[in-house]
Parts: structure tokens; C-alpha cells; sequence
């Protein structure tokens, strides 16, 4: 048996009974008006983090949902497309769809707006997706692309480009490691299954997005997740996971490596009204201006006393679009 079987087992245990402690960490309910999630959705919500970002989503667009699980943030975002199909639910487990089924009629119940019609749920695979060429506005997965080992991380993230119209988006929350995993626990099938032990580091994720296809990327969220402790996973020293949340674009990778913007931002404080680094990149003097990590790199190497570089605070709001260097920060 594979490792995604023993995924598929585990994720077929969790639909017939609920799994308190599987993947999710502690989170607030996010609430909005005229929305009532019904409470096994809550008690379901095997996920880390959201990839459901309330101003991100318009009421045209096509969302494709990898991995639907109970069914929540597939009924967010029906909730801001309100249409017939609007919402593509995949998931491979055929127990899982059966209960995300009887879970969204829960919330037909409860909401009057909501039509079941407006989600569409289908058996399929992340690494071979039942969905056309450039179809979707957005993709999303939430917990489910820690599991796959790298070979297949990566055909996964490939599919969700595929998928996405150029310019679309891919949002992603999952967990990270902060130290490499030994060997040991990476090879331990349930653990991986159980979003503990398949996790890359920050970088090489960011890596494999790039790798994808995806030439821009934001930085939404990064915040503790859960620790490997010593005593219970006999390791040397504990290892602390991170919940990483981000939007990736569907757009050409520039020669020098993805534009990741998580949060650094850079003020000019010299005499002129604007500072001019070259290749187009213009920052106004006193007005913190988002910039990329890379530009965040040239710009402290530069070492000028004159432009302030802040450190990255991993949590991008997407501002980078009220100034004229946004989009030459590479």
C-alpha cells in the first residue's frame, strides 16, 4: 500500500467519524453576515489556517476546491460566487463526498441564499484533476500538499496551474517545517497522512511553486501550527511546524526567481521627493512601499542610510498596488 493509500484510509476513517486532532490547529470561527456554518463542518474542518480570503474573491468567478473535507470553505466560497457550479469540489475519498454532500444540505437549511447547486462536487485526483485547461479563477487546497512527497508535490502544483486561466490564483495553506524532518518520520506513512511529517522548509515550498509555474507569490499568513516533541517522536531536538498561507499567480516566472512579496517594505528618507534604484523601481520618499524579497536583498546590500529596509512580517495584505515600483520590484 502507497503512501497516498494510506492517505486515502485515513481521510475515509475521518468522514465516517470525526478526528479531533487531525491536522487542524487553534482557530478562530470567521464569521460573516447571513452565513450560518453548520457545526460538524466546524468539527470537520481538517485544514490548517483558511485559504478563503474575504477580500479577495469577486461574485464571476470559478472556484476549484482540491480536497473538499466537510465542506466549509467550499461553502465560504460559494458563499461571494452565489452560482450555479460556481464552486468545483474535488476530492478522491468517495466517503468524504458523501458527507460534505450531507453537510452542505445542512447548510441549505440554515441558509436561504444557499443553492447546493452552487458547488460541484467531483471524485478526482490532486495529481490528475477532472477539470479543463485554463477553466478557473481560483484554486485552492487547504492541508492536503504537505502529504505528497516532492515528485509528486510538484505534479500536483503543476495541475493546479494547468487549470487556472492565466492571471488566476492559487491559494494555499499548509503546514511548514522550521528544521528538516528526519528520514525516519518522513518514510512513517500515517504521520505524513496526518499533515505531521511530509512538510518542506519555507523556501524549498516557495521553490516548488516556482517550479510550478507560478511567477508571483504573496505571503498571507505564517504562524505556529504544531511541534514535533522529542519524547513522543524520538528525535534529537523538537521541531517546530508553521501554518504557511499565501496566494500564488499564474504568470511568467522572471529569469531571476518568483516575486515573493512577504511584507518588507522600503521607505526613502534622503532630500529628493523620490528615490530611483534603476530598472524602473521608484520609491517615494516617507511612504513605505512594499518591495519583493529580492529587491528587500539588492536594497540592504546596497547599504544606502538613506532608504529603510523593514524585516519580513509574513503577513503580505496586498498593498503592493498603490505604488509605481510594484510591479518591477524584482
Amino acid at each position: 500500500m502507497s503512501y497516498l493509500d494510506t492517505t486515502h484510509e485515513l481521510y475515509k476513517e475521518a468522514a465516517m467519524e470525526t478526528q479531533k486532532n487531525l491536522c487542524c490547529g487553534p482557530r478562530t470561527n470567521q464569521h460573516l453576515p447571513d452565513l450560518v456554518i453548520p457545526d460538524i463542518m466546524h468539527e470537520m474542518n481538517y485544514g490548517c489556517g483558511t485559504t478563503v480570503h474575504f477580500g479577495d474573491i469577486n461574485s464571476d468567478e470559478t472556484v476549484l476546491y482540491v480536497g473538499v473535507g466537510g465542506g466549509l470553505e467550499a461553502l465560504q466560497f460559494a458563499y461571494f460566487t452565489r452560482r450555479l457550479g460556481s464552486v468545483i469540489a474535488v476530492d478522491r475519498v468517495p466517503e468524504m463526498m458523501v458527507k460534505a454532500q450531507a453537510n452542505l444540505k445542512l447548510a441549505k437549511e440554515l441558509n436561504s441564499w444557499f443553492q447546493s447547486e452552487f458547488i460541484q462536487i467531483l471524485q478526482g485526483d490532486a495529481l490528475k484533476l477532472p477539470v479543463p485547461t485554463d477553466s478557473v479563477d481560483i484554486a485552492a487546497q487547504n492541508c492536503l500538499f504537505n502529504i505528497f512527497k516532492e515528485e509528486d508535490l510538484l505534479k500536483a502544483l503543476r495541475e493546479m496551474n494547468r487549470v487556472l486561466k492565466p492571471g488566476g490564483r492559487l491559494y494555499i495553506s499548509d503546514p511548514i517545517t522550521t528544521q528538516p524532518i528526519p528520514e525516519s518520520l518522513q518514510n512513517d506513512e500515517r504521520l505524513r497522512a496526518m499533515c505531521l511529517s511530509g512538510a518542506l522548509s519555507y523556501q524549498g515550498y516557495l521553490a516548488k511553486i516556482a517550479e510550478a509555474g507560478f511567477g508571483e507569490i504573496e505571503i498571507r499568513a505564517r504562524r505556529p501550527y504544531r511541534v514535533l516533541d522529542k519524547a513522543t517522536y524520538g528525535i534529537k531536538q523538537n521541531i517546530l511546524l508553521e501554518t504557511l498561507e499565501l496566494v500564488a499567480y499564474k504568470k511568467a516566472v522572471p529569469s531571476n526567481g518568483a516575486d515573493v512579496y512577504a511584507g518588507e517594505t522600503a521607505t526613502y528618507c534622503g532630500a529628493n521627493d523620490v528615490y530611483d534604484i534603476g530598472d524602473g523601481v521608484i520609491i517615494q520618499k516617507g511612504v513605505p512601499t512594499s518591495i519583493t524579497q529580492k529587491m528587500a536583498v539588492h536594497l540592504r546590500d546596497l547599504n544606502q542610510g538613506d532608504v529603510f529596509v523593514t524585516n519580513p512580517t509574513y503577513h503580505f495584505v496586498g498593498s503592493k498596488n498603490n505604488t509605481s515600483c510594484c510591479c518591477c520590484c524584482g
